[in-house]
């Protein structure tokens, strides 16, 4: 708290202000705090309201042992000054009876007498004051369950009394009902019972989080997994990282563990690790704990006891060694609790739950589906395994020839030799045979670099991979390979070309560097004797390499030319010495420049040719890669039909090769565009993040989290909301996004996804954080001024939403000053109509002064625009503007000003066409100046001419649609004549 209040004004504002904070540290010691200065006060009043304040802090914070002292105090002050506690006041004493009572039993240390006489206490007070005692009847069930007594009794003396206003909210009784069904064993009526909590139509604070963290594992037993999926997803936001909530969230981890999302399962554990130290309710320890356990055994069952765990702070953990450890603090709190209430209720449930067999063998709950391996640390490289076409040599010396002879066709299975004999060379026994076909280590050490440095390249780490390709230069030399040295120098060459230039002149600067890797190519190629024919096609591909990126850097059509001229000399040079691979791999770069160049059907034409080739004389692992580029072809020519079937044959082909030599997560991305262009979006959703997690995989970390982005934003804009925010939660979770290793504006794109996807899902104070925090850090994006500008236009709409107008004026401001650097007038003119809309709307006549100061502003980004020549996207923005300020009017009840806007907005619009947008717009503006004319200033006779009208003139037009507003006003002010 940065000052102590020094008046009773300071401190009310002071506990309103604290109000607003979420349940936690924070809170609480402030709320200590404000109890300390409310005690300097003479007057009662104060402290009765920082002790509630107080209270509540630990009630919701997951501090049982103190709620109860705080209340103790209340209930003094009560004893005494009854006067003080007004009806508001004495409706919160003893509506907080029952938090004491739930207190108390999560505190195995409380003993049970001591709990009974506590119910007797809130019975008897509750009669003193003439108050229902069905609350009283409601704890004295929720003890008797809470013990393992026989409830039935209990719970119908609750169960049948009337409720009364001190009752729990219809939202926890409903959750109370289903449990005692669920109890029984009775999963349908439960759910039954559950329903209109389940479905949103009633809530607290508290629900429908903790209804649905019970209600996942009936919602299986009873078929319905696909509803336990998205309340899985909902739900589990709702409990996250919160103290009070880990027993809920100690039940979605159950159920991850009990649907065959084991990986899921300690992704959520990690997120939530803070409640391993946090939680101070025994009771909620337990729950929490044994949902732990669960997941922990599960995991242990299936081989993976030794992968990493989130648990208690100071030291790491295994799952085996935590899932002992929490089981044994559980253990321990279920006997504690047994022992205090003399039944074995709680460790019978316990073992209930950890003796659960899996539901479902597998339910996918995200978009982000990863297995248990996936979580394993990384180990040394292993042979794939995918199938391969001949099995791998045992024998050393067969092990080193047919890994060269693999490598020397371009065969994919090479892969799986070197990466065995990167395994064989790395044991301390290794020895090295003597054979001369073999060749000494030095040259197997050169090989082995080299292909590491080839798979930095496919990761785009150019500066490893050259440095990988020198060294291996330089041990070629030392086994007297220069032929082999020459190629790994040019693969060097060709990498450091292609490292990103920075600043304005990056394009020009890496069109040098291709050029001159080229030329140095071409004099290595050249000045490098003895070069096997094999030896000197990879030179030329290097050659054509060079030459073809530089094209695709610059776009230069005077750079097809040379590409089309070193292809051909590659293509006559591998056709004379036979070798097939180098003659597919020139047909392929010939087509591709064709596609670099804009000639799309010669491309196709070139591509035609080559499938051809390629499946009547190979190599076969070929084909996916350029059914891949006629895909792209297809797509490019608008045949999404023939593209989908092109990726489709490479993604199958692709399957009987190694999974890491064939680009699979390329063709997953093309295939998603061309879902997207035949109408499946659920299909191209699938893909992406398909293509995402092969990304990822192997290595290509901004790949994939591009691709994961472009994922969140589709799912978004399908409505499948839950979906976005638990995929994109996932990914922010990630420790690359954490320790900064990830580009920040790309991680500041999935932040902007995930706020819109709150906003979406109808949780505005969580969006609007993240606006806020996204448009403070985005403001100092010099570089990038509009994208600033967008950010703040929207975290000032969702502030407006929130009625929190001062911040909201804050925030359209900052967005008006990046508008000057970068104008974005569409954009701002929304923003700035939206503002004064909702100004307006909220606060009536009080409001207006602002709603027409965001409008003024909207009218000089209008001038902005019509000066700069602009035309908007969407509605022209004076109409636009003309329209707000008479729905801004009419909602301060100035009607005479809102008509006269009213008649400008449809003279700035005009008569209606055949547009359907504009007709829209113009019936809109005829409906509102109609009920402004009609209905507040009570001249119906010409509202009734204007809508009669406007009738006429759009159902003339064909826009049937638009007339039936006009219609409806237009009979209801006939009715009212």
């Amino acid at each position: 708290m940065p000052t102590t209040p020094q008046t009773t004004d300071e401190l009310y504002q002071a506990l309103q202000d604290n109000d607003q904070r979420p349940y936690g540290r924070t809170r609480t010691v402030t709320a200590e705090e404000l109890v300390d200065a409310a005690e300097q006060f003479d007057e009662p009043v104060p402290l009765v309201h920082a002790l509630l304040e107080l209270q509540e802090a630990y009630t919701y914070g997951s501090e049982p042992r103190k709620s109860p002292v705080v209340f103790a105090r209340l209930l003094t002050l009560f004893d005494e000054q009854p006067d003080v506690f007004d009806e508001r006041l004495r409706h919160q004493l003893f509506w907080r009876f029952k938090w004491v009572a739930h207190a108390l039993r999560q505190l195995p240390e409380i003993p049970l007498a001591s709990l009974r006489q506590w119910l007797t206490e809130m019975r008897d007070r509750y009669e003193k004051e003439g108050l229902g005692l069905q609350p009283y009847y409601g704890q004295a069930y929720q003890l008797a369950a809470h013990v393992g007594e026989d409830t039935t009794l209990a719970y119908e003396l609750w169960a049948a009394r009337a409720r009364t206003r001190l009752s729990d909210c219809e939202a926890c009784e409903t959750c109370q009902r289903a449990l005692y069904h669920l109890a029984a064993g009775d999963d349908e009526r439960a759910l039954r019972v559950w329903e209109p909590v389940l479905a949103g139509k009633e809530s607290c604070q508290e629900e429908p989080a903790r209804s649905v963290s019970h209600a996942l594992l009936p919602l299986l037993r009873t078929g319905r997994a696909d509803r336990a999926r998205e309340l899985h997803l909902a739900g589990y936001r709702g409990c996250r990282r919160n103290p009070s909530m880990s027993a809920e969230v100690g039940r979605h981890l159950e159920f991850c563990a009990l649907t065959g999302n084991e990986a899921r399962g300690l992704e959520l554990l990690a997120e939530n690790r803070n409640l391993f130290d946090e939680v101070d309710s025994p009771l909620d320890q337990l729950d929490f704990l044994t949902g732990v356990e669960v997941l922990l055994r599960r995991v242990e069952s299936l081989g993976h006891g030794d992968l990493p765990a989130a648990g208690y702070a100071g030291r790491t953990w295994t799952v085996a060694g935590l899932r002992a450890e929490a089981g044994g603090r559980a253990d321990d709190l279920a006997a504690r609790f047994d022992a205090r209430n003399g039944t074995t209720t709680h460790a019978d449930r316990r073992r209930t739950r950890l003796d659960r067999a899996p539901v479902l063998d597998a339910l996918e709950l995200t978009l982000r589906t990863r297995a248990l391996d996936e979580l394993a640390p990384a180990a040394p490289a292993a042979a794939p395994t995918a199938p391969a076409a001949d099995a791998v040599p045992e024998a050393l010396p067969d092990l080193i020839r047919r890994a060269r002879e693999l490598d020397e066709l371009g065969h994919p299975d090479a892969r799986a030799c070197w990466a065995r004999l990167r395994t064989r060379v790395a044991d301390r026994a290794y020895v090295h045979p003597d054979d001369a076909a073999v060749g000494p280590l030095v040259r197997l050490r050169a090989d082995l670099l080299d292909d590491e440095a080839g798979r930095a390249g496919e990761r785009d780490e150019y500066a490893e991979a050259a440095a990988l390709h020198e060294e291996a230069a330089a041990l070629y030399e030392d086994a007297g390979r220069p032929g082999d040295a020459a190629i790994s120098r040019a693969c060097a060459l060709l990498a450091t070309a292609e490292l990103p230039a920075d600043g304005d002149g990056a394009s020009e600067a890496k069109d040098a560097a291709l050029t001159a890797a080229h030329a140095s190519i071409v004099r290595l190629h050249e000045q490098t004797p003895g070069l096997s024919p094999h030896q000197e096609a990879r030179l030329l591909r290097l050659r054509v390499t060079a030459l073809a990126l530089r094209l695709q850097t610059t776009g230069g059509e005077e750079h097809a030319a040379p590409v089309l001229a070193e292809a051909d000399l590659l293509l006559a040079f591998a056709g004379r010495h036979g070798i097939i691979g180098q003659v597919s791999g020139a047909l392929l770069l010939r087509a591709s420049t064709f596609a670099m160049s804009g000639d799309l059907p010669a491309a196709v034409t070139e591509t035609d040719a080559l499938l051809d080739r390629l499946r009547a004389q190979g190599p076969a692992w070929h084909l996916p890669r350029t059914l891949s580029l006629r895909g792209r072809l297809r797509l490019g020519l608008g045949d999404a039909e023939g593209a989908h079937a092109d990726l489709s044959e490479g993604l199958r082909l692709a399957a009987e090769w190694p999974a890491d030599a064939i680009d699979t997560a390329r063709l997953h991305g093309d295939l998603a565009e061309a879902c997207m262009r035949l109408g499946r979006p659920d299909d191209a959703l699938r893909h992406l993040t398909r293509s995402a997690e092969l990304e990822l995989r192997r290595g290509s970390r901004t790949d994939a989290y591009c691709a994961y982005s472009n994922a969140a934003q589709l799912s978004l804009d399908l409505g499948r909301v839950e979906d976005c925010i638990a995929l994109l939660d996932s990914l922010l979770a990630e420790p690359a996004v954490a320790a900064g290793e990830l580009d920040e504006r790309l991680v500041a794109q999935l932040r902007l996804t995930r706020a819109r996807a709150l906003h979406a899902g109808e949780d505005l104070k969580a969006a609007t954080a993240e606006f806020a925090a996204l448009a403070a850090e985005s403001a100092g994006w010099d570089d990038d001024p509009g994208s600033h500008a967008m950010i703040a236009a929207e975290t000032a709409v969702l502030l407006g939403e929130s009625g929190e107008f001062d911040r909201a004026r804050e925030a359209a401001g900052q967005a008006l000053a990046a508008h000057a650097r970068d104008p974005r007038y569409e954009l701002l003119s929304n923003c700035l109509r939206e503002l004064a809309r909702l100004q307006a709307q909220q606060q009536g006549p009080e409001g207006l002064a602002g709603a027409r100061a965001f409008l003024a502003d909207a009218g000089r980004v209008a001038d902005e625009a019509r000066a700069a020549g602009y035309e908007a996207h969407g509605r022209p923005l004076d109409p636009a503007l003309a329209y707000e300020h008479g729905r801004v009017n009419a909602y301060a009840g100035a009607h005479e000003e809102s008509l006269a806007a009213l008649e400008q907005a449809l003279a700035l619009l005009g008569e209606p066409g055949t547009d359907g947008d504009r007709a829209g717009e113009w019936a809109e503006c005829v409906r509102l100046a109609g009920a402004v004319e009609g209905i507040y200033l009570e001249r119906p006779a010409p509202a009734l001419a204007r809508l009669d009208a406007a009738v006429a003139r759009l159902t003339a037009l064909g826009h049937t649609e638009e007339t039936e507003a006009l219609t409806a006003l237009a009979a209801r002010l006939r009715d009212e004549r």
